[in-house]
């Protein structure tokens, strides 16, 4: 049995690929060679033209955030705009929590 594809991003670009997963391997974007982020098999992209939500994608990818299924479904709560995002950033300034756990927290 073959092992499922996951996504990975480029940001600078705004596309996203599924691909085999593999740890060993860096993958690179095929427009503009930089390396990709992985997203998780959980992801599904925006549109290319909604730079808001590349924004707050850019923000939760780059804080380590991940798509990744779990056990009973989907990566939970996700923040969809930048207003979701500000207010957890805010928040986990303000009381000390890491970003990254601040920004899923339901």
């Amino acid at each position: 049995m073959g092992h499922g594809k996951t996504s990975y991003v480029c940001l600078s670009c705004r596309v996203s690929y599924k691909q085999p997963y593999d740890r060993a391997r860096q993958r690179t974007c095929p427009r503009c060679t930089e390396p990709m982020i992985h997203a998780g098999s959980a992801f599904a992209a925006p549109r290319r033209r909604d730079v808001a939500a590349w924004r707050t994608l850019t923000v939760l990818l780059n804080a380590g955030v991940g798509f990744h299924k779990t056990c009973c479904g989907g990566p939970g709560y996700r923040p969809r705009t930048l207003r979701e995002v500000r207010e957890r950033m805010t928040h986990a300034r303000r009381s000390g929590e890491p970003v990254a756990k601040a920004l899923v927290r339901n």
